[in-house]
């Protein structure tokens, strides 16, 4: 891998899509520029029905303290906790690699998913436009693709998603856990507020897009609650269908959430811990595959069962069959290609 450190990368605040972007975060910016190998990762856990996602970006402005990829960087030699949030590397490369696959004779034309790692439309996205560059590349091969982002920059792109909708097939997933926008910025302080993503769900339906809203993640005991408002408010938008995902603390994960949520809501932090442990068999995490993007036990199935009617009520069931939107990877393992139920990074060998 070869990075190069950028002292002064272009400010995704001073583009000409900076109207749809939130104020700057107040955290200083690393950013490095790296020539990838890859840009398809394949995904083989027993637990995730989608094979293909791609990924333009390392680590994450939004800074969501939940975030399952936080461990990724430690594979970089650096920290999941704010080193997550501040120091990004960018795949400069990722719209020339993505090319090569497609135009690649094993490549069978798969449906991919951007964002598999970490947020395709986070800010720095303004800058660089990696994610649109790989959206037209599906246009041109015409490849089915889903996204799934908190980024109200997704807008942007509402033409070549409709064109790539119109060719091969294209849905986009907002995730959206909070409707208390207040509680939002306490866990996801660099996102853009609830409100903005409802917006975008609008914007994307109106365009003809496919649009799923993602309660993801739930984190019993804190916006479980939220689910039935955040369905309301994304149906009357225009979404057409809806997921979930049970909060999972993988590795270093735990020990950043749990710090966020004891500084920023102590007096519920006690009851939060409690109902993830209901759920998750006494543990704070279960990594069993199975069971490790699900939970038991009754709070759970109360959970469950509030979503479930929720989502019949509002209708929210009308998924596009050619590219259903699955939900991200829950982890990203180091293990090797040959061995199975990790997420690695993919190359076809471009020689043979």
């Amino acid at each position: 891998m070869r990075l190069r450190p950028i002292d002064n990368p272009p400010s995704p605040y001073a583009t000409q899509h900076a109207e749809w972007l939130e104020p700057p975060p107040k955290a200083k910016l690393e950013v490095y520029e790296e020539t990838s190998g890859s840009i398809l990762s394949r995904n083989d856990s027993p637990d995730l029905p989608f094979t293909w996602s791609v990924n333009p970006y390392r680590g994450c402005q939004h800074a969501c303290a939940y975030c399952y990829a936080r461990p990724y960087h430690e594979y970089l030699d650096l920290g999941a906790g704010t080193d997550f949030e501040t120091k990004l590397i960018v795949k400069r490369n990722a719209p020339e690699l993505l090319r090569r696959s497609f135009a690649h004779k094993k490549w069978k034309g798969e449906s991919v998913m951007f964002s598999g790692i970490t947020d395709c439309y986070q800010p720095l996205e303004a800058a660089y436009g990696l994610t649109r560059a790989c959206l037209e590349v599906c246009v041109e091969f015409k490849n089915p693709a889903s996204v799934v982002t908190k980024g109200f920059l997704v807008v942007r792109d509402a033409d070549v998603l409709v064109e790539l909708n119109r060719v091969a097939g294209a849905s986009v997933a907002v995730s959206i856990p909070f409707a208390d926008g207040e509680i939002a910025a306490l866990v996801e302080p660099q996102a853009p507020p609830p409100a903005r993503r409802f917006e975008a769900i609008r914007r994307l339906s109106a365009a003809g897009i496919p649009v799923t809203v993602m309660v993801a993640p739930v984190i019993p005991g804190l916006n479980d609650k939220d689910m039935p408002k955040v369905l309301e408010q994304a149906a009357a938008a225009g979404a057409t269908s809806a997921g979930y995902t049970i909060l999972r603390l993988p590795g270093s994960v735990e020990p950043v959430f749990l710090s966020r949520i004891r500084e920023a809501l102590p007096l519920r932090a006690d009851r939060i811990i409690s109902r993830i442990k209901d759920v998750r068999g006494g543990r704070m995490s279960d990594p069993r595959f199975g069971s490790r993007m699900r939970g038991s036990g009754t709070y759970y199935d109360a959970i469950d069962d509030l979503f479930q009617i929720s989502k019949k009520r509002l209708g929210l069931n009308r998924e596009d069959p050619r590219t259903r939107y699955q939900p991200p990877a829950e982890e990203v393992r180091p293990e090797p290609p040959a061995k199975s139920g990790g997420y690695v990074q993919l190359g076809f060998d471009f020689e043979a």
